[in-house]
């Protein structure tokens, strides 16, 4: 799957868009990049900049926008409100999807070492990439903003991570760290009264509200000994929010900041927004996605309502993301279109023509064509995404059968396992034609000079071992689904047997087709070592297969009969 990283990087300039313009250029020079945001503010003089891709690209082009900035941006000469120490002030690494905060924090130290060595610019890495707690902080890396940065760096408590210990009084200094994701999200109440959408928001907010006398709305704020304000905390961490009045929907809102949904996501704070909505009397509408959100807090939010409903969460991705916007209500105001909204979707192309979009008619007739791809591989790799969609359809019909209610989670468990490996497999079917591909483009190489030669060979053969690999990956992930199959025979809805034994031949037989491609791409390659490697394994797989095929058919024939 693939891994996909956020990267929002600030410019210390917000009032000459040629400026940001010329360091926009350089991320969308960069393949595998997909700019998605660029945001200037004239009062603050600074442009918060929202791009995607995955982790290689992403540090790519944000090397390559730092480095303009660090030559059409002269922080000598800038002013502005918001607190700033660099002309590419801060530059965070944010994971998406497919990727953790530890991986996304070894990718923002990377940068910040390339910035540091290659740019010599003073580099503090912060947040989840901080080597020193102190510096976890962004404010803290900040203190004395540009202005302070000379004596700073004199300081050997607040020596760089990277770069030189010295001011350039052009560039100043930049802070590169990895942070969770920031969603802006507004929750909908049946009331026009500020006031009382306050009343939730410092409900829920983990600042909370102030402790006062007398009056708890009007009264004096109370102070501890050391002179600070108290305060009640709220129900949320890392929660932001305030009440406020919408005059376009003449409704009132709460308004909302996670600022880590990985502590707080986005269905725990609609639900306690409406705990707290009811204990005041209030009810919750719905509520609104302001900007873009990670296709993982949708598919959870979704899981999570269908598990208090006690339904399978096994079900397909789309599915999910309609329960997750029906449940919260994100369609309350204004139509909610998932590929508008979802960070992934927005990154596929629509000119991409998959084989898994297309109809059962569509990829049949594809197959049929006098085109070589797709062949055996790719239809391997479908027939055994059919047979452990049929394993994941059985799981799905058990945890719903009259009786067996008490069971639901037990099968919702199996078709989730069920409907990981048909994505995965699913993926496998496009990958096969793609690693033909490779192979032809490599081929198609020129041969005249003897280095052109070489060239030419080792990519025919690095494109050859990938597709071995492919097939040889769809074997593997085959095999597994015996497991989901095995189970639903043994305990699964007896009326559905014979599916899952359906869904056992569809698996031997991707094994076994697959094994030929394996086979018959091996024949080109070289390197011989690894292609004894790879066909042991796949010899013993096609055996594992046959064997567990007769064995689930036995027993889906016993069933039948009696």
């Amino acid at each position: 799957m693939k891994k996909l990283i956020e990267c929002v990087p600030n410019f210390s300039e917000g009032q000459d868009m040629g400026v940001i313009k010329m360091i926009t250029d350089e991320i969308e020079k960069i393949e595998g990049v997909k700019l998605l945001d660029v945001d200037p503010g004239k009062a603050t003089n600074r442009t918060v900049v929202t791009f995607i891709g995955s982790p290689e690209a992403v540090i790519e082009a944000a090397f390559q926008a730092i480095r303009k900035a660090a030559d059409v941006i002269d922080m000598s000469k800038h002013h502005g409100e918001h607190p700033r120490f660099g002309g590419t002030d801060v530059c965070p690494l944010v994971p998406v999807s497919n990727i953790t905060m530890e991986e996304t924090a070894g990718y923002a130290r990377q940068l910040a070492e390339r910035v540091g060595k290659e740019l010599e610019i003073p580099v503090y890495c912060y947040e989840n990439a901080a080597f020193i707690p102190d510096r976890r902080n962004l404010a803290n890396c900040r203190a004395g903003e540009y202005e302070g940065l000379p004596k700073k760096l004199e300081d050997p408590k607040w020596k760089p991570d990277f770069g030189p210990a010295r001011f350039n009084p052009r560039t100043g200094a930049i802070a590169i760290g990895a942070r969770d994701f920031l969603v802006a999200y507004n929750i909908n109440l049946n009331t026009t009264s500020t006031r009382r959408a306050n009343a939730v928001a410092f409900d829920i907010r983990e600042k909370g509200r102030p402790v006062r006398e007398g009056n708890p709305i009007t009264g004096k704020i109370k102070k501890d000994e050391s002179g600070n304000g108290i305060w009640i905390p709220g129900a949320l961490k890392a929660c932001k929010a305030i009440g406020w009045y919408i005059k376009e929907y003449g409704i009132a809102q709460v308004s909302i900041n996670l600022t880590n949904i990985s502590i707080t996501p986005v269905h725990e704070a609609f639900e306690m927004s409406c705990l707290k909505a009811q204990e005041r009397g209030l009810r919750v509408t719905g509520s609104e996605l302001v900007g873009l959100i990670p296709k993982k807090a949708m598919i959870d939010a979704g899981k999570y309502f269908l598990r208090k409903q006690q339904r399978s969460t096994g079900i397909a991705e789309e599915e999910i993301i309609r329960i997750a916007v029906k449940s919260l209500g994100l369609d309350d105001l204004k139509p909610f279109n998932p590929k508008e909204k979802i960070i992934e979707y927005l990154l596929e192309d629509p000119a991409e023509k998959n084989l898994v979009s297309l109809t059962a008619e569509g990829f049949a007739n594809e197959t049929a064509s006098e085109s070589p791809a797709p062949g055996g591989g790719s239809v391997s790799a479908y027939i055994a995404a059919l047979g452990v969609s049929l394993g994941t359809m059985v799981a799905n019909l058990s945890s719903h059968k009259p009786g067996w209610d008490e069971r639901w989670e037990e099968f919702s468990d199996w078709a989730e396992k069920g409907q990981k490996l048909k994505d995965e497999l699913l993926f496998l079917v496009d990958e096969d034609t793609r690693a033909f591909n490779k192979i032809m483009d490599a081929f198609g190489l020129p041969k005249g000079t003897d280095i052109e030669k070489a060239t030419r060979s080792t990519a025919i053969q690095e494109a050859t071992k990938y597709a071995i690999e492919v097939p040889f990956h769809t074997m593997q992930k085959a095999s597994e689904g015996f497991e989901i199959i095995q189970a639903m025979v043994d305990a699964g809805n007896p009326n559905s047997v014979t599916d899952a034994g359906v869904g056992a031949l569809c698996i031997r037989s991707a094994v076994m087709g697959a094994y030929l491609n394996v086979k018959v791409n091996g024949a080109g390659l070289k390197d011989k070592t690894f292609l004894e490697s790879i066909m042991s394994e796949a010899e013993k797989l096609i055996t594992q297969a046959q064997s567990k095929e007769e064995e689930i058919f036995r027993v889906v024939n016993d069933k039948i009969s009696k």
